[in-house]
């Protein structure tokens, strides 16, 4: 049987030195491209039944010149770089990837967590300053260091990686509050009891992250929610940066309305080198390029499941269409 014609529009993205693209090749003749701009490949674009993407656009223009396109496959689990309704007007179905990145943000959350908590950073640079070797003692106690167990950690989103977070934060024995869904019409899982976003900021040791990004909840956490945190608590976002208000973080960290903040997202990515954010230097804020999902592992499943996606649809049983 013929194989697809398909094109990868921006494999650089995926880091692909230490991945195995075998499963991708065995499905379809392909043509690669690191980080393409479409408006360079029109002429590719017409015999194209499936396209690949990371975050390059697939605007109606690029659909609409895609005469035999069939199939769009993001190269991640959120489709808003996809004009859906064009799509969906050619007959184009587009599909996406699910849970392949869960273990890896939730280790990233709490290696955040936990540099923090244990204020990492500050006995690295102890370390390295001497203050150790000068100690009196055998160790060296500079900084306060906080256990997790007991503590309180709320949860913004309870989806599968709002659920895997709430797994092993019970097995560091902390208590786990849900908030409410911000999602239009969703439906409230029972099993689950949730709390209101006001009451579960002001309980929080741990405020972290795991919503998508909607014109609802943006800059959901701005100025009244700091103020309504616990002067050390700790916020962690590694799902979109436009969840928060960044200049009302800022301030919230030079003013000690919260203790700490852990973020793996900014509003704007790349960010510019001036972002007041990275700019600022204190230990109270960790920033890490978007990266929680980035383990080789997890990269493989990607590619793997793309394959997976493709497979399906060459057998007539489409899988994770959105």
């Amino acid at each position: 049987m013929k194989k697809s014609t398909a094109l990868f529009l921006d494999k650089a993205s995926l880091y692909p030195d230490d991945l195995d693209f075998s499963a991708l090749s065995g499905v379809a003749d392909w043509q690669w491209f690191d980080n393409v701009n479409t408006a360079d490949i029109e002429h590719c674009l017409e015999d194209a039944e499936i396209l690949v993407t990371n975050k390059v656009p697939v605007t109606s223009d690029v659909i609409s010149s895609s005469k035999r396109l069939k199939l769009i496959c993001v190269a991640a689990t959120g489709v808003n770089n996809v004009d859906r309704d064009a799509a969906k007007k050619q007959g184009v179905q587009v599909c996406n990837v699910r849970g392949y990145a869960t273990s890896s943000v939730v280790q990233h959350v709490f290696s955040l967590l936990l540099t923090l908590n244990r204020n990492l950073f500050s006995y690295k640079k102890s370390v390295a300053g001497g203050d150790w070797s000068r100690s009196d003692f055998f160790c060296y106690f500079g900084e306060p260091i906080s256990e997790l167990q007991g503590k309180t950690i709320g949860i913004v989103g309870y989806g599968e990686l709002g659920q895997a977070v709430a797994k092993v934060a019970r097995c560091f024995g902390m208590n786990v509050l849900i908030a409410h869904s911000h999602k239009v019409g969703g439906k409230t899982d029972l099993r689950e009891e949730r709390t209101d976003l006001n009451t579960l900021l002001a309980t929080s040791d741990v405020v972290s992250l795991h919503c998508p990004l909607t014109e609802e909840n943006r800059h959901m956490i701005g100025k009244n929610e700091f103020a309504a945190m616990k002067p050390d608590a700790i916020l962690v976002n590694t799902a979109r940066g436009g969840l928060i208000d960044e200049p009302a973080l800022l301030y919230a960290l030079e003013n000690n309305h919260i203790g700490a903040a852990a973020l793996d997202v900014l509003e704007q990515e790349p960010p510019s080198v001036n972002n007041a954010l990275i700019r600022y230097q204190a230990d109270n804020l960790i920033i890490t390029p978007h990266i929680a999902w980035a383990s080789r592992e997890s990269r493989q499943r990607l590619v793997d499941e793309i394959a997976e996606n493709i497979r399906a649809y060459q057998q007539g049983r489409p899988r994770n269409i959105v």
